[in-house]
């Protein structure tokens, strides 16, 4: 019922700030610290290698707007490139990513194939441009803004490649566990997510619904717009703060790792399901390899219960 499973990694992190002068965020270990779990094996799936991003810079990028604007845009393609080709040969593709800014290129593929979806799994709505809090600095981070560049909304370098904006329609997005602080809500910058057309199953509707109900819910929503497929982002921050603290935005009031599992376990059991992208965690965060570990425990939990895996 189910195609082949294809890793790639995409250890990026381009679209994130340094933490401190000089520093190089650490989320471009990710594929190596999950492949240390088995990923691989546990999946049977195949190895497909890695696209290797440009080397990291923390200088600004006026023309762009983007800290390392030039150097992911040139990434996103290399990386639309690499994820079309396995989708090409009917592949499932599991993306090990650096920072959320790796949905640019995955996106762009998508859109290349024509009209596709996204289940969008986030604590951040990852959309609103006066909430990125870079802005003091005179750039954006594309890891806080990659909901926006992928629907259309920012510079014509990350937004328009291949001329093909917006890669994917507000309306074929479904964000799902979006958490806000006080400060958030007290912020007229949440308008900007409230009123687009992105349809939001937060926490609260998860706690109310339970996880698995959403996630049915958001797959139905999905399966109904009558697109080729659908794409699934995660990041690790949409983990309660006491199970993933290894995140550059630890949240205080998150999924459990359960939660999670069954998410993604009703989106993965869709056949309209075409890839699955996992995003943020920090090894450096993560000295014993506690937080890896959990991660894909729960990862390859939700492709057993989706029927993917055996």
């Amino acid at each position: 019922m189910f195609p082949p499973i294809s890793v790639l990694d995409a250890p990026s992190n381009l679209g994130l700030r340094p933490a401190s002068p000089g520093a190089i965020p650490g989320v471009y270990q990710l594929p190596r610290v999950l492949r240390a779990q088995g990923i691989v094996a546990r999946l049977g799936a195949e190895d497909a290698g890695v696209v290797t991003p440009p080397p990291y810079s923390p200088e600004a990028e006026p023309d762009i707007g983007f800290r390392n604007g030039a150097a992911l845009g040139r990434y996103s393609v290399a990386l639309a490139d690499r994820v079309g080709a396995l989708r090409a040969l009917g592949r499932f593709v599991l993306l090990l990513g650096g920072d959320c800014s790796v949905l640019v290129g995955s996106a762009l593929a998508l859109r290349r194939a024509g009209a596709h979806g996204l289940a969008f799994i986030d604590a951040h709505d990852d959309f609103s441009y006066v909430k990125d809090r870079d802005r003091v600095a005179g750039w954006f981070t594309a890891a806080g803004l990659d909901l926006a560049l992928a629907t259309g909304h920012g510079p014509d370098a990350l937004c328009d490649l291949d001329g093909l904006k917006p890669y994917l329609r507000e309306e074929d997005v479904v964000h799902l566990g979006l958490s806000r602080t006080a400060e958030d809500t007290a912020e007229s910058a949440v308008q900007e997510f409230d009123t687009s057309r992105i349809p939001s199953l937060p926490l609260t509707a998860i706690r109310a619904r339970g996880a698995k109900a959403v996630g049915d819910e958001a797959r139905a929503r999905l399966e109904a717009r009558g697109l080729s497929g659908f794409w699934i982002h995660v990041d690790a921050d949409v983990l309660d703060l006491s199970v993933m603290p290894a995140v550059d935005s630890p949240n205080p009031d998150g999924l459990r790792l359960e939660e999670l599992t069954a998410l993604l376990a009703s989106l993965l059991a869709s056949p309209q399901a075409v890839g699955l992208e996992l995003t943020i965690l920090d090894p450096d965060l993560d000295p014993e390899g506690h937080c890896a570990r959990a991660f894909t425990d729960a990862v390859v939990a939700a492709f057993v219960q989706s029927g993917r895996v055996p």
